[in-house]
Order: structure tokens, then sequence, then C-alpha cells
């Protein structure tokens, strides 16, 4: 059983614990959170003008739509300003800034019925847990404009604790960061990079989407399957995701569980201390 906890003022320690075990928490939008969606939309509707981002697409072709996001996502991923909404955005939310490590937030963009390679890339049935997250990793994704039940995430809750037969084994992450993430922009109508799929059929339906309005948040478990849906609405879904771990966790190994990730390395190196920006100890990533 999947339980979905809207506003929960469950604390923090308790929260992971439930997210571990499949859980969803929602949040309304917080003062951080809609600062984020703001900071994000001004620079998106700044690199789509004369364009309103969702309806971009309508207008410019593929190569022309890559160039934009190209330099828009790193731009938003590494600005410092990204980094400090995140933090108040984890403080909004009850965590220990101490010993709470996030990586940095992503731009997403998924197009309507136009790309799906690369930097738009739609994802079918996966965990991050297949692509060397952490077991321990929890997952914040806000909608930066309006979304609805054609261009969100499902969930698949039955799997949550059953394992599905995946290529995880054939991915590195080191090998991912040295070739694979920097070739992003070259993806324009084929997606031609080697990354972990699902090797099963599985019961789709029913599943679970959330919607929120633009600045909500959902945090869900590095290893809940789930879906990137097929956009239909005729509009680009525009959201940002960060994944966080914490110290204690990573030490303890506290997480969900591993039912049949096989990759190798970690993206724990990737991760930021909330306070202050460094990383996690090189004795923890082991």
């Amino acid at each position: 059983m999947t339980v979905v906890y809207f506003d929960s003022p469950i604390p923090d320690d308790e929260r992971r614990r439930k997210l571990f075990g499949g859980d969803l928490f929602v949040y309304s939008p917080t003062p951080a959170s809609l600062a984020l969606v703001a900071f994000a939309r001004e620079m998106a509707e700044a690199a789509f003008a004369p364009h309103f981002p969702p309806d971009a697409q309508h207008h410019l072709a593929g190569p022309a739509y890559v160039d934009v996001l190209a330099s828009l996502k790193p731009t938003f991923i590494n600005h410092p300003h990204s980094k400090e909404l995140v933090r108040r955005v984890l403080t909004d939310l009850g965590v220990d800034p101490e010993q709470t490590y996030f990586d940095v937030p992503r731009l997403r963009t998924m197009t309507s019925d136009y790309l799906n390679a690369g930097l738009t890339l739609q994802f079918e049935p996966h965990r991050d847990t297949w692509f060397s997250a952490p077991m321990c990793q929890l997952n914040y994704w806000l909608p930066v404009y309006d979304v609805a039940e054609e261009n969100v995430m499902a969930f698949h809750p039955p799997y949550f604790d059953c394992a599905v037969a995946n290529s995880s084994r054939d991915y590195d992450y080191a090998e991912w960061v040295a070739h694979g993430r920097t070739s992003a922009a070259q993806q324009i109508d084929v997606e031609t990079r080697k990354q972990p799929q699902i090797e099963q059929d599985i019961e789709r339906h029913p599943d679970v989407r959330v919607i929120t309005p633009p600045g909500g948040i959902v945090i869900f478990s590095g290893a809940h399957l789930h879906t990137t849906v097929p956009n239909t609405s005729g509009r680009t879904r525009f959201s940002i995701d960060f994944r966080v771990v914490n110290r204690t966790d990573v030490r303890d190994g506290i997480g969900a569980p591993n039912v049949d990730s096989a990759c190798t390395g970690t993206t724990l190196g990737d991760f930021l201390r909330a306070t202050d920006l460094t990383p996690l100890p090189a004795d923890l990533i082991g």
C-alpha cells in the first residue's frame, strides 16, 4: 500500500522512513519553492522570447529549440541562486540543513508530440537507483507552469518492492559522466546513448499521478518505479527536480530496499551540504 501524505507535519526523520517504504509526500507551494519557480520562469521566458516557453515548441524547429535548451539548462543548473533557493526549499520543509545534502537542481522540459531525445528525453518506467543513485536518495519535484494528467509523472506502486527486469547491470555512472551526459545536446531526434531500460512488460494501470500548482512539491524515493507520461497536452511541461540524501542515512546504510538495481558507481559525489555546499566526506562515498 502506498500512502500519499498532503502537507503533513511529520518530522523529517519519520518522513524519510515512510518515503523509504514507498509512501509519497505532497506539499503546497512554499515561499522558497515559489521563488525557485519564478527564477526558472524568468530564465526560460528570456531564453525563449518572444514565445511563451510551454508553447515555444510550436514556433521553433527542433535544432533551434535544442540550442535554446543547451544554454538555458546549464545556466539554471549552475547558477548560485538556484542552489540557494533549493536550500531554502529544504528549510521550508523542515529538514536539518547540517545533515542534508542535495545535488544541483535540474530544469526539465518534456515536449508534446515533438522531441524525445537528449535534453527532452521522456523516460520509460525506471527507478533512479538503476542510474547509480543511492538507496537513501529522495527526489523533490516541482512544476514550473501548470501541469495536467497528460504531462506529469506516473508512479507504479505495486512494483516498489517487486523486482523488475532491467539493464542497469550495463550502466556505470563514471562512464556516463565522461561520455553520456556531455553529449545530450547532440541528441535531437533519436536517443542513442545507452541508459538503463526496463526489460519486461508491466501493468502500467492503474497508476498514481500527482497534480500540484506551480511550486507544489512532490517527494518520493529514488527507488520508486515511475514513468514520464507521454505528453499529449499540446504544451511543453517545465519542471524542476533535485535529489537529497541525509548524511546519517548514508553512513548507516538506511534507505529503500534494493530489489533489482545492478549498476556500478555512485552519484553520491555530486551531493552538496545545504549549509555550505561542501561535498559528502570521501569515506561515506565509498
